[in-house]
């Protein structure tokens, strides 16, 4: 178990890269980090943030698509998702679904396009999936930009868990409120979902991958009770609450973006337009 004064010190430093826009060594490069000792840190990271004025307004779920996860992981694959917190200064919403964003400060940045769920209401403890589903009031799209502030995106789930889930920000598309047909087969429709990623660095798109909702732990709201099920692990942690948003994890891989690119992305399956981001 981390000691509260090791974990306040990798707190801080976390911190302090984070502002300075820095790489730092792997925190596990040194120390055996458990998968709890990274959550410890979080808890630092996230007492320390919302004492400096900083408002926790949702969470993200990283490392939930089983095509991509376990290429993460310096010395083990990452088999297992994680979790962490998004802000009210981390989060916002695109124009009319097309949106301009800087990258200045956004260390080894990449773009992740996922659904994203408001919750209407809290889930009871024992939710079922089909539980979840009816909590959520509307949905979304929305590309993550993630961050990381070790060297080679090299690292391991400890690592990740405490560095903020490698969240950089969020933006987010039109919310499309869900009706109570909608809701009920939301687990099937989410999985059969399909989202293609298309970027230009001009005046031409060019396809670039594409996902599908199933590869998130069989469907975004799946994503969203295994969330759930790991939060009853973590006493420390406050449950999922009415209101909160949550990024359900990447449909593709997470892929590196640079200043003058434009990355757009279309659906099938759902009836989610798709959202447009320039990166300056």
């Amino acid at each position: 178990m981390l000691m509260s004064t090791q974990a306040n010190r990798y707190a801080h430093q976390l911190l302090t890269a984070r502002a300075n826009a820095q790489q730092i060594p792997c925190l596990t490069k040194d120390a055996e980090l458990s998968i709890a000792d990274g959550y410890d840190i979080a808890k630092r990271i996230a007492d320390i943030r919302i004492a400096q004025g900083e408002m926790p307004v949702g969470r993200k779920i990283a490392f939930a698509n089983r095509t991509t996860s376990a290429n993460y992981g310096a010395r083990e694959p990452i088999n297992a998702p994680v979790w962490a917190y998004i802000y009210d200064d981390t989060v916002r919403y695109a124009d009319n679904n097309h949106g301009l964003q800087s990258l200045k400060g956004a260390v080894q940045p990449r773009i992740a396009p996922e659904i994203v769920f408001k919750l209407g209401s809290a889930p009871k403890a024992n939710a079922t999936v089909e539980d979840i589903a009816e909590c959520i009031e509307w949905m979304t799209h929305g590309f993550e930009l993630a961050v990381c502030p070790f060297p080679g995106w090299k690292f391991e789930a400890a690592d990740a868990v405490a560095a903020f889930g490698l969240h950089g920000s969020l933006v987010l598309g039109e919310p499309h409120v869900l009706s109570e047909g909608t809701r009920r087969h939301l687990g099937d429709i989410l999985t059969n979902v399909s989202v293609s990623l298309s970027y230009s660095e001009g005046t031409e798109y060019t396809l670039h991958s594409a996902g599908f909702g199933s590869n998130v732990l069989d469907s975004p709201v799946h994503a969203v009770w295994h969330l759930h099920q790991m939060l009853k692990e973590q006493p420390q942690f406050a449950p999922l609450a009415a209101g909160e948003l949550i990024a359900t994890g990447t449909l593709t891989d997470a892929y590196p973006i640079k200043a003058g690119q434009t990355w757009s992305t279309a659906f099938s399956g759902v009836a989610l337009p798709g959202l447009t981001l320039s990166f300056v």
